[in-house]
């Protein structure tokens, strides 16, 4: 009985580091995954943010547009 302790013990402890080296290893991808998620999120902002901003200049051009050839007409 105790050769069959003693067996489970000296066997579970590499199991034990295999398992903790996979958990650790699952961690560290997540944590890299997130953070490329992060940047992604940050560029989708700042790509928003440009064509939001494009979008009102070009629609600001087109009220100047539409001001000057309303001029012209009268």
């Amino acid at each position: 009985m105790t050769g069959l302790v003693a067996v489970i013990l000296v066997f579970s402890i590499p199991i034990i580091a295999i398992i903790t080296s996979h958990l650790e290893s699952q961690s560290k991808r997540k944590h890299k995954m997130i953070k490329e998620e992060l940047e992604l999120e940050k560029l989708k902002h700042e790509n928003f943010k440009l064509e939001t901003e494009k979008m009102r200049l070009e629609l600001e051009q087109m009220k100047i547009e539409d001001s000057s050839n309303k001029s012209n007409i009268l």
